[in-house]
């Protein structure tokens, strides 16, 4: 009976941090969430309920044996991750234990969430600060001779049905593919963020300091062999002038040169094409000062190349 009413708590908290996510996600839209969000928490029968702490593996004082969330710290430049979490081939995700031994409590609290099919929480930091949450995540595989576990992220909460049971490879494939939009979420989020701090907040071109109308643009787009979400691959644009850059409209020279295409630098229409678009035309664009984070000029002139083109 103790157990019963204890396992029930413990899904009620769960199912109560899930609604809580759920209400940050409407509240923040797009944007990632603060860390303070997270160590704020909610309020579950009158008990603050944080939901990241100093370490990693992470259990609340409310509940009794298993962690809540599992987190990976946002990187910084020129510094090395504490700990390599990362996805891997198969489509899910590599997380490390706490420490080097197995019997470590927080170890053992996520081998006990695996064997009892607990749905967990994972943070995953963007950049200083700033945390996107994916839940729910189970852990599914335990690796002791690696020091880690695999986590699969899916997109329900209970614990798998019979038919599941009947049939893992579905539930195994729903969930890598469930992994995998995720990923790439992850990837997209964090890209925006660090360009968009690099470039102080406004975009390269006219210095429009609206976050909520600010982009990351790829120099080399996703498909390229080089194209990797690195700050040096990325331009922070406002919406207009992303959407340009990516339709060949304007483009940037090696030389940080803005270039409008010679037939809208001919249109005549109004006052947004000539003040959005043409009035930049040879204009230099703001990039950061230090040199580890200004765009790549050797891809900045291979894209500058499709842009002529293009035109």
């Amino acid at each position: 009976m103790a157990r019963r009413m204890t396992d029930d708590r413990d899904a009620a908290v769960r199912l109560r941090a899930f609604q809580f996510l759920t209400e940050q996600r409407r509240r923040f839209g797009e944007a990632s969430i603060p860390r303070s969000v997270f160590e704020r928490g909610f309020d579950f029968e009158g008990v603050r309920v944080p939901l990241i702490g100093p370490q990693g593996i992470f259990k609340p004082a409310i509940l009794p044996e298993l962690p809540l969330t599992i987190t990976t710290a946002p990187p910084v430049e020129h510094r090395d991750r504490l700990y390599d979490d990362g996805f891997i081939d198969g489509g899910f995700l590599r997380y490390r234990y706490r420490g080097t031994d197995p019997h470590h409590r927080d170890n053992v609290g996520l081998r006990l969430a695996m064997q009892r099919r607990t749905p967990l929480i994972y943070l995953h930091g963007i950049v200083q600060g700033l945390y996107e949450p994916a839940w729910p995540v189970f852990i599914v595989e335990d690796r002791p001779e690696d020091l880690t576990f695999i986590v699969a992220i899916d997109d329900q909460v209970g614990a798998p049905t019979a038919w599941q049971f009947n049939d893992p490879a579905a539930l195994t494939a729903r969930r890598q593919y469930v992994t995998t939009v995720v990923r790439q979420r992850l990837h997209q989020r964090g890209f925006r963020e660090r360009v968009l701090r690099a470039y102080q907040q406004r975009c390269a071109i006219c210095r429009l300091r609206h976050d909520e109308l600010l982009e990351a643009a790829h120099i080399l787009p996703d498909g390229h062999p080089l194209g990797e979400p690195v700050i040096p691959n990325g331009l922070a644009l406002c919406k207009l002038h992303h959407a340009a850059f990516d339709s060949y409209i304007i483009g940037v020279t090696p030389n940080l040169e803005v270039k409008v295409r010679l037939d809208v630098l001919e249109e005549i229409d109004g006052p947004m094409l000539q003040h959005g678009l043409q009035g930049f035309q040879n204009r230099r664009i703001h990039v950061p000062r230090a040199g580890h984070l200004k765009p790549n000029r050797d891809f900045l002139a291979e894209r500058y190349e499709l842009f002529r083109k293009a035109s």
